[in-house]
C-alpha cells in the first residue's frame, strides 16, 4: 500500500511531533500538516496521510516503551513506514562493542513495527570519530544483524570518503549484506553565507560530507538539507529529482528526508522536490494536502460563497 513514488519524510517538528508523547503543537510546519485542533493522538494519522515515512530521531537519545511504539504503528496510515535512528549507546558511546543489551531492546521495537507492516530501514549514523581503524567492529555488528530488519548506514569520518580502499570496504560490506548507504547532502546549506540564526546554527552543526550517490541496496536513503528560502536549494533539488527518477526507473525504491535549517520549511521542501520529480515521472501522484491545508482551502471556499 501507500503512495507510489519515493518515501518522503522529515525529522521535522511535524514528523517528530507525530512520534513524541510530549509533542509541542504549533508552527507553520504543523499548520500545513495538522488540523488546527489536532490532538496528540491525531498527529500520526494526519502526518501519515501526507508523507509515507518519518525519521524518528528520538530513539537516538532514548528508547520508548514497546507499547508506545505499538501505538505509533496502530495509528499510521497503510503503507507508512517508521525509520528509527539507532541509539547513540550503540553507535557513538559503545561503538558496536559490548552493546548486546541495547541492541536486543532496539531490535524488539523494530519487530513490533515489522509485525504491524510499518517498518522502514533503521538509520545507523556512525560517529564522526568512527574511523577505518574501527571498521572491524562495524563489520562484525552488521554480519550479526538480523537480515530481515532493513538498515541504512551513514558514514561521517573522512576515511569512508577516500575514493579508495576504506570507502570500497564499507560499500562492499553493505552490498554483501543488502544494506543501503545513507547519503547526506548539505551542499545547498553551505552554498552561501547564513541569512538567519537557524541557518547559522545548521552550518555550525551539520557536517560537510562529500557528495555521493552510491547505491549498495534496494532502498537508497537520502538526507537532503536545504535553506530556509527553499528556492535557494533549487539547483540541488533538480539534481536530486534527476537522480531519484533514474533510481526509480531502474527499480530502486529510494527514501528521502528533507531537512531545512528551520524545519518549519521541511514539509514544503518535500513538496517542491516531489513536484520536480513529477516533471520527470508524470505518472507519480501528487502529495496529498495536509489536514491544515485542507482546512484553509475549505475556509477560503466558504468566504467566496458569502
Amino acid at each position: 500500500g501507500g503512495q507510489l513514488g519515493p518515501g518522503y519524510g522529515h525529522t521535522t517538528a511535524a514528523g517528530e511531533a507525530a512520534t513524541r508523547r510530549f509533542a509541542a503543537a504549533g508552527g507553520p510546519a504543523l499548520d500545513s500538516v495538522y488540523s488546527a485542533k489536532a490532538s496528540r493522538e491525531e498527529y500520526i494519522p494526519q502526518y501519515s496521510r501526507v508523507f509515507n515515512t518519518v525519521e524518528v530521531n528520538s530513539t537516538f537519545y532514548a528508547l520508548p516503551a514497546p507499547e508506545i511504539v505499538a501505538q505509533w504503528g496502530a495509528r499510521a496510515a497503510e503503507g507508512f513506514q517508521f525509520c528509527l535512528k539507532f541509539p547513540k549507546a550503540i553507535t557513538h558511546d559503545g561503538q558496536f562493542v559490548g552493546v548486546e543489551t541495547v541492541t536486543r531492546a532496539f531490535v524488539s521495537l523494530m519487530r513490533i513495527l515489522k509485525d504491524q507492516g510499518c517498518l522502514g530501514p533503521a538509520f545507523l549514523q556512525l560517529s564522526p570519530h568512527f574511523s577505518a581503524r574501527q571498521f572491524v567492529a562495524l563489520a562484525r555488528y552488521i554480519q550479526a544483524w538480523p537480515a530481515e530488519l532493513p538498515l541504512a548506514v551513514e558514514a561521517r569520518h573522512e576515511d569512508y570518503f577516500d575514493q579508495g580502499p576504506h570507502e570500497q570496504r564499507l560499500d562492499e560490506l553493505l552490498r554483501e549484506n543488502g544494506i543501503d548507504r545513507c547519503l547526506f547532502d548539505s551542499r545547498a546549506l553551505f552554498s552561501a553565507p547564513a541569512t538567519d540564526e537557524a541557518e547559522r546554527e545548521a552550518q555550525r552543526r551539520k557536517p560537510r560530507s562529500p557528495f555521493r550517490t552510491t547505491t549498495t541496496g534496494q532502498r537508497p536513503m537520502v538526507r537532503f538539507v536545504g535553506r530556509n528560502n527553499l528556492s535557494e536549494a533549487d539547483p540541488w533539488t533538480a539534481e536530486w529529482a534527476d537522480q531519484l527518477a533514474a533510481w526509480m526507473q531502474s527499480g530502486l525504491r529510494p527514501i528521502i528526508f528533507t531537512h531545512a535549517p528551520d524545519d518549519t520549511f521541511a514539509p514544503e521542501f518535500a513538496r517542491r522536490l516531489h513536484a520536480a520529480l513529477r516533471q520527470r515521472l508524470p505518472e507519480l501522484a501528487p502529495l496529498p494536502p495536509g489536514a491544515g491545508d485542507a482546512e484553509r482551502a475549505q475556509r477560503k471556499s466558504q468566504r467566496m460563497l458569502f
